[in-house]
């Protein structure tokens, strides 16, 4: 018998087609009701009921009651981390679950992966980060630097008010659709927030996709060159 953590376990809760759906739509950050799921993953309420379950138990989701619902939603953002990287395994070998359409692009461009920008322009965002050295570190492992705090206290987020006990400030995530890192941890939550604040963003509804208003997509450029 093998010891250590059961990967199979989890390969198991996410290898599942329906689970799999319902997963990829928790990525989205927002909590969905079994109903919800149930439409997304095409299987009946009952079904629904057992995988939600099932992956309840196995720490990949949480469940939240408001009134007489219950509300689903990712256990963590290292459960979206992930996912995130699956998906980046599975595009890189070729495995789509559907065919490509005009949302494709949109989805590749820019989108939420939990709480926090996706895509090109999320990596946009790292790289001039980085590049600026405004954050700085090795691997997944980043932190915020003298120059990065003044920045970002110009764009409107302090960190004082963003930091966490049990969150990384920020940290990379590997983005599946551009291969390379977007920002992750709590300050990747604020920046998207604060991209939304100003207008210069925003979420299309009952979807990941993340779309720029003509003037958003100036300001973005200009704030976080390459």
């Amino acid at each position: 018998m093998n010891e250590g953590p059961n990967i199979a376990l989890l390969g198991s809760l996410i290898g599942d087609p329906a689970r799999a759906n319902m997963l990829t739509a928790l990525l989205s950050g927002k909590a969905l009701t079994a109903s919800e799921l149930a439409s997304v993953a095409g299987v009946t309420l009952q079904t629904t009921s057992s995988h939600l379950a099932k992956m309840e138990a196995g720490g990949l989701i949480s469940r939240r009651r408001q009134g007489r619902h219950h509300y689903f939603s990712l256990a963590g953002e290292d459960v979206a981390s992930v996912l995130e990287q699956i998906a980046g395994l599975a595009a890189r070998q070729g495995h789509q679950a559907t065919r490509t359409g005009p949302r494709d692009p949109a989805l590749r461009q820019a989108r939420v992966c939990y709480n926090h920008l996706a895509g090109e322009r999320g990596v946009q965002l790292f790289d001039s980060l980085l590049a600026r050295q405004f954050v700085a570190g090795d691997g997944e492992q980043l932190h915020v630097t003298a120059a990065g705090t003044q920045f970002l206290a110009g764009f409107g987020i302090a960190l004082a008010d963003i930091s966490k006990p049990r969150r990384p400030l920020c940290k990379s995530c590997l983005d599946w659709s551009a291969r390379r890192s977007h920002m992750a941890g709590t300050l990747g939550t604020a920046l998207l927030g604060r991209l939304f604040a100003l207008k210069w963003a925003r979420r299309q509804p009952d979807s990941r996709i993340v779309t720029f208003t003509r003037t958003g997509d100036q300001r973005f450029t200009e704030t976080f060159p390459v």
